[in-house]
């Protein structure tokens, strides 16, 4: 949840009381964590007092509550940190974390700012509500206990499979009228579509329509078609008996060798290779 604060005044703190249990995942017990571009971690039993405030961060922090309730204000307002609750806090963007209740147990990692991390940096503090990372905790707590580097090296993909979940870049939604446009399209392959035509579908011009398949698809409106059609043309060759030039005229070639020429572009083998590669080999038995 984000409450708007007072405007903090931010400074480095550190007031970690007696009560507070912390283990500490770094370099010198788990080199591993080098590979994620993960600088630092922990898991941590905190109780009050706990406050710990940054000025600028060179690196991007995420906070996990396992139990209990905190809080972090940040420039954008207060992020209350409860059970299952996870903060993402981009580096360069000042914070303070804050205990909310009597014991607050968390896990934390600050991530490099580095290109792996890079579509963190241009980011807002944000809140995740409801997510279930307790895999990510005990992959954790293995790592920090675990003194065989074997052990520890079997960890990193389960984390980095929740890293790739969690803090994966933000990608905009497809507009429900262009994926309408090409689920016509995927209906339609035999038709003869251009530019022109699907301009027309959707009601946009077609400069507009190629900025909007551009940024969703990386592809130009008659790229994104054939695209479909080479899609559906290796589906076929995969899936059925039908003859090549079949398959050609289904997917919009009238032209067997125009489709053969562009399907070859598409995967660098012509279609009967293609088809070939896909069938079962015959047990060697």
């Amino acid at each position: 949840m984000r409450n708007a604060i007072t405007p903090t005044r931010f400074q480095d703190i550190v007031n970690i009381g007696p009560n507070c249990v912390e283990r500490f995942i770094d370099s010198s017990n788990a080199p591993e964590i080098k590979d994620l571009s993960i600088e630092l971690a922990g898991c941590s039993n905190l109780s009050a007092p706990y406050q710990v405030g940054r000025i600028n961060p060179p690196n991007h922090t995420l906070f996990y509550s396992l139990k209990g309730s905190g809080y972090i204000n940040t420039p954008q307002g207060r992020l209350v940190v409860e059970q299952g609750g996870l903060a993402i806090l981009p580096a360069m963007q000042s914070f303070e974390v804050n205990i909310q209740s009597s014991a607050w147990d968390i896990i934390w990692l600050n991530l490099a700012n580095n290109d792996v991390w890079a579509h963190l940096r241009a980011q807002q503090p944000k809140l995740i509500e409801d997510i279930q990372l307790e895999g990510l905790h005990h992959a954790m707590e293995l790592l920090y206990l675990s003194d065989d580097s074997v052990h520890r090296q079997r960890l990193i993909p389960i984390i980095q499979a929740y890293l790739g979940r969690i803090v994966k870049p933000e990608t905009p939604s497809i507009p429900s009228r262009l994926m309408g446009l090409f689920s016509q399209v995927e209906r339609q392959l035999q038709f003869n579509w251009s530019v022109e035509l699907l301009s027309e579908q959707i009601h946009y011009s077609p400069p507009h329509l190629h900025r909007l398949c551009l940024s969703h698809f990386g592809r130009s409106p008659m790229q994104q078609v054939i695209f479909l059609r080479m899609l559906r043309a290796k589906t076929l060759l995969t899936n059925t008996q039908w003859p090549v030039s079949y398959i050609a005229n289904y997917v919009g070639y009238s032209n067997v060798f125009t489709f053969s020429k562009r399907f070859k572009k598409s995967t660098g083998v012509p279609p009967s290779v293609y088809r070939e590669r896909q069938q079962p080999k015959p047990n060697a038995n």
